[in-house]
């Protein structure tokens, strides 16, 4: 099963890249071992549309376009599920045991993600009940993939 980090946005180098990529590295080495075949970290660009509707609309259909039969999808939403790390963990090796093909994560740009598009997602869950920048949450979704991989490995990374 592989993994999907769908994001609208494009993080530039420098410190939050490179930390973000240490995980999803990270994870993606740990992960073999218990059937991840891969942490795929897509971006798209922000729409430049004039109002905020249209805008959430545009990266949504790009976001969609991302998505293959077959795979689980999730949105990152400060209105979803509070998982704990050990929850989010089990969510991931449940998929994985169901021979999922994949789990695509969507993570909205400055206006959020469309409606329509969270409506059609299997779950939506949050990092808590603040707004949190794009490149933050994108390094928070990287460690708690990475935390959850090694959660499953029985990885000593947590201690919770």
């Amino acid at each position: 099963m592989r993994l999907f980090l769908n994001c609208v946005g494009t993080l530039k180098s420098g410190p939050e890249r490179e930390l973000m990529l240490r995980y999803i590295q990270r994870a993606a080495t740990v992960g073999r071992a218990i059937g991840i075949s891969g942490i795929v970290v897509r971006e798209i660009h922000e729409s430049r549309a004039k109002n905020a509707a249209d805008r959430k609309l545009e990266e949504s259909k790009s976001l969609r376009a991302l998505v293959h039969g077959g795979m689980e999808t999730i949105c990152c939403d400060e209105r979803g599920e509070m998982l704990t790390s050990l929850k989010f963990s089990e969510l991931i090796g449940k998929k994985r045991d169901q021979a999922v093909n994949g789990i695509a994560f969507f993570i909205g740009g400055p206006d959020g993600l469309d409606q329509d598009l969270m409506a059609q997602t299997s779950l939506k869950i949050s990092f808590g009940k603040m707004t949190w920048p794009h490149q933050l949450l994108r390094i928070m979704a990287a460690e708690q993939i990475y935390r959850a991989v090694t959660i499953l490995n029985n990885h000593p990374y947590h201690r919770g």
